[in-house]
């Protein structure tokens, strides 16, 4: 309701009501139920999934399916009650507004409308409390304040100054999924500044937190791949978690694989390669990165090293790697940012313009491609005598 009454295309449609999750899916064969924390009915119907949750209560009774850890977060959350009693346990006023298709009337029990007006991002209830009860409220806040150019109420604000470690409690994987929302939805330069101004990104990236701080070289990366992604998201063109992971990744990992080539002699690359590895392992504890994007992240990143040699038959076959054209980006927005050689840069941009032909010439390279790398087999000896080859 929120995004319909702001001229915006609502991303998708969520239904509450007062059957129960097992009700639901008694009356839809395509329904499934999801959620531990909060019992939800996902119902299909052809791609899309209709979001359908049980109004929910206080609880206010022993034997209430509902539990809290010792700050105050839920843990669990499956009372089910009126919307009269549901339109208190949602967050903000702005998303507290439902639509009534008996009537088509909207429900307004906490002032949303004027909030949406207003263009304010309010918490209802006691702010401290809810923030308490749902930490990742603080990023929601966030979220929608970037997205629909809101401002935070002072209230919400203040909380939040005091509250913004307890994210560490939140389990890694739906800080994972918050991360998403964040990044990827077109505006993402918006939402890192307002995490940085909070004190949030701290609680998400700590070590890069601390490397944005000392080195403005990389902060303007940082900025720079963010302005790059949103390009991308509004333009409609694909994106990939693993490309603004590396990004955030890069001024930490780059630190340690120096550190290591202090300690042990090895090349760039591999030391990247391997703090890569630690740094992202690191990381999981805040955020839980699946592996299907950090893999692809440390070959990304290795290859940066590599890109700084332009001659060879080695270089030339950086063409032709699965994670070229992600390094190549990547290493773009380094050389807009100064950390990167600009003429290097132009060269590996120029090169994807030319054939083969050209390509062996840029690189310096004779006769067919991979000529001047192919082993010799050794030759094989007749036997001669027993157990010899």
């Amino acid at each position: 309701m929120r995004d319909a009454l702001l001229g915006l295309h609502p991303k998708d449609f969520d239904i509450a009501t007062n059957a129960s999750p097992d009700e639901i899916y008694k009356l839809f064969s395509n329904c499934r139920l999801i959620g531990r924390r909060f019992r939800l009915a996902h119902v299909r119907f052809g791609r899309e999934i209709i979001e359908v949750a049980t109004f929910r209560a206080a609880a206010n009774h022993d034997h209430d399916d509902s539990a809290l850890d010792q700050e105050g977060r839920i843990l669990r959350d499956n009372v089910y009650g009126t919307i009269d009693e549901d339109v208190w346990r949602r967050d903000f006023t702005c998303n507290a507004l439902y639509y009534n298709i008996a009537d088509f009337s909207i429900w307004d029990y906490t002032d949303g409308m004027k909030d949406i007006d207003r263009r304010r991002i309010r918490l209802i209830g006691e702010p401290a409390v809810r923030l308490r009860e749902d930490p990742v409220r603080m990023l929601r806040a966030v979220r929608f304040a970037a997205k629909l150019g809101f401002k935070i109420d002072k209230s919400v604000e203040s909380a939040m100054s005091g509250l913004t470690d307890l994210l560490s409690n939140v389990p890694a994987a739906r800080i994972f999924d918050e991360f998403l929302k964040l990044f990827q939805s077109g505006f993402a330069e918006k939402t890192f500044e307002h995490l940085w101004r909070y004190d949030l990104f701290a609680q998400l990236f700590p070590d890069t937190d601390a490397c944005l701080v000392a080195d403005k070289r990389y902060a303007k990366f940082v900025r720079a791949a963010l302005i790059s992604t949103d390009e991308r998201v509004n333009a409609e063109k694909s994106v990939t978690p693993m490309f603004l992971i590396g990004v955030f990744l890069w001024g930490p990992i780059r630190e340690l694989a120096a550190k290591m080539r202090e300690k042990e002699q090895m090349s760039e690359s591999h030391a990247i390669s391997l703090a890569s590895y630690e740094v992202s392992s690191n990381q999981q504890s805040r955020i839980s990165i699946p592996r299907r994007f950090t893999g692809p992240m440390r070959e990304m990143l290795a290859l940066q090293p590599r890109l700084e040699n332009i001659k060879g038959v080695r270089a030339m076959r950086l063409v032709e790697h699965r994670r070229f054209r992600a390094a190549y980006d990547f290493m773009i927005l380094r050389a807009e940012a100064g950390d990167f050689d600009q003429d290097i840069a132009k060269f590996w941009t120029d090169v994807q313009l030319q054939d083969a032909d050209g390509q062996r010439k840029s690189f310096n390279v004779s006769g067919k491609p991979g000529a001047n790398n192919r082993r010799r087999r050794p030759r094989r000896r007749k036997a001669s005598g027993a157990g010899e080859t």
